[in-house]
């Protein structure tokens, strides 16, 4: 079972800014800008997950809106360490009810796919999403109690 923790904003360098810890992941190619998280060290980090979001702030109404992106997992040759490419950043869906005039507001439009990482306070989560694409996660830690069924 997991529970939420909390949520952050990544921005495109978080406190701890090592230079050497993000030498070995490639530069930010053409029309996408790396984004990276660092997660503060914990006594347990077998129970805990970093969930991925990506979406986009954009003016929306009473709908419900989202919008398909992928995220793929690639490898640094040569070191092993996983990051991430948001590919296929496509146009938002949303329902098409009918609402209220002045229903209009900004909002955080997320998309479909949310994967759970393996939380590592040892190396960074690299992200490369194109511009205009938000990058944001959520900490998850599982329950006290493991279930035998």
């Amino acid at each position: 079972m997991l529970a939420c923790l909390g949520v952050g904003v990544a921005p495109a360098m978080a406190q701890r800014t090592a230079q050497q810890e993000l030498a070995a992941f490639p530069q930010a190619p053409a029309g996408q800008v790396r984004r990276v998280i660092f997660v503060p060290k914990e006594a347990n980090e077998d129970g805990l997950r970093i969930g991925l979001i990506v979406g986009r702030t954009m003016r929306v109404d009473c709908n419900r809106h989202l919008f398909a992106a992928r995220i793929e997992t690639r490898t640094v040759q040569g070191w092993g360490y996983d990051y991430f490419v948001v590919t296929e950043a496509g146009a938002p869906a949303s329902t098409l009810m009918a609402c209220p005039p002045g229903s209009e507001r900004r909002e955080f439009v997320r998309a479909a796919e949310e994967p759970l990482l393996r939380y590592n306070s040892r190396l960074p989560v690299v992200v490369f999403a194109p511009a205009g694409v938000e990058v944001r996660y959520r900490i998850w830690r599982a329950g006290r109690e493991a279930v035998a069924r």
